[in-house]
């Protein structure tokens, strides 16, 4: 298991901790490097590739979509975590 480095962004702030977080976590762009990764013959980027994509789909399977720029807990699927008192 390795751990999320998208969520390094959120060390700057929401807007890049947003940015970083969708970036790592679009299904397209994985798609893109397990295509790349074939293509090339590069077995290492074909499997970053499929652990991308297999890692944001299980984070939507458990509703950890996209991010807004709002915050963490903001996403396209709706609000997540804890309501606020």
């Amino acid at each position: 298991m390795t751990p999320d480095i998208s969520m390094v962004g959120y060390l700057f702030g929401n807007r890049w901790g947003a940015w970083c977080y969708n970036l790592f976590h679009h299904q397209g762009a994985a798609l893109l490097v397990i295509i790349t990764g074939w293509h090339f013959s590069l077995p290492t980027l074909l499997l970053v590739g499929i652990i991308l994509l297999g890692h944001s789909a299980m984070d939507r399977a458990l509703g950890y979509s996209l991010k807004y720029s709002s915050g963490f807990h903001d996403t396209h699927l709706g609000r997540i975590g804890k309501p606020n008192r």
